[in-house]
């Protein structure tokens, strides 16, 4: 499933709950941000999964990740392919791999006219499926060490039969373990989670479930219409609507989230989405009793 050579994968081998957290790379030049950043992250995470310019142009994911492996942090590159033709792609991996980068996260990435910067050309010389592809015939090659390789999950993807198949064609194509979008709709979560062990895909995969701190009621109906993550639910939007602080709230729903979705059989694993306030993982884990 995936190598034990790695922090996350010895998680995952020993079959106890594994904990990662997103982190977005600083806008500043310096190595100092970076450290700044590592202080902000709880100690006992798996890996920090370093996002690869979410939204808009921000610092080098890859030297992110690296000066995280240089501070000790186990860390996994997110890679999107919306960027980089194949070349870019294989040539960023193979440097990864020589920083002391652990793993990467595949990834389509969300379209450029979704951003903070739509008059940019998108690449997609191949999908996140083809790319792990690749850098399992690199591994087989000997050209890039054996290291786990993610993807992305969507449980709220309609038609279900569709979203089941592309999980099929990312593990087949090498995925190690998938990062689900965020859920805030559990029993949406349940019932694909119930279709993912029917398929028997629990045993081939390591699913690790995402949470995110929502801070506002606008962020809330925002996620919701424009369905980044998945369906926001009603009561979850009346929860932050009657809050007197709606981030403490929204900060009481995620650690409610990860302390239920721990509990679901097959899940490996907790990821929790910062949205650049990389200091949330430390309380969601604390409050939740996932150390």
């Amino acid at each position: 499933m995936t190598t034990t050579k790695s922090r996350l994968g010895q998680a995952l081998a020993s079959g106890r709950l594994a904990l990662t957290a997103e982190c977005f790379p600083p806008r500043g030049s310096g190595n100092g941000a970076v450290k700044r950043l590592s202080s902000f992250l709880p100690p006992n995470l798996d890996a920090v999964v370093v996002a690869d310019n979410p939204g808009e142009s921000r610092g080098s994911a890859l030297a992110c990740a690296a000066l995280l492996a240089g501070e000790g942090r186990p860390s996994v590159l997110s890679m999107v392919t919306r960027d980089r033709n194949r070349i870019a792609l294989e040539s960023d991996a193979l440097g990864a791999a020589a920083l002391g980068v652990e793993a990467i996260l595949c990834l389509s990435g969300d379209h450029q006219s979704l951003g903070a910067c739509p008059q940019a050309a998108g690449v997609y010389d191949i999908d996140s499926i083809q790319f792990t592809q690749a850098l399992k015939r690199m591994m087989r090659e000997g050209s890039l060490p054996e290291a786990p390789i993610g993807a992305a999950a969507h449980p709220y993807q309609q038609p279900a039969e569709l979203g089941l198949l592309r999980l099929r064609k990312k593990i087949a194509a090498g995925a190690g373990f998938l990062l689900t979008q965020a859920v805030f709709d559990l029993a949406g979560f349940v019932q694909w989670m119930d279709a993912v062990r029917a398929a028997g895909f629990d045993k081939q995969v390591a699913i690790i479930a995402s949470v995110l701190p929502l801070t506002s009621v606008e962020q809330a109906k925002d996620l919701d219409r424009r369905r980044t993550y998945g369906p926001v639910t009603a009561s979850i939007v009346a929860r932050l609507s009657g809050a007197a602080d709606p981030a403490k709230e929204g900060m009481a729903i995620a650690v409610e989230m990860a302390g239920q979705l721990k509990a679901i059989p097959g899940v490996r694993g907790i990821h929790i989405l910062s949205g650049g306030c990389e200091g949330s993982a430390a309380t969601v884990i604390e409050r939740a009793g996932l150390a």
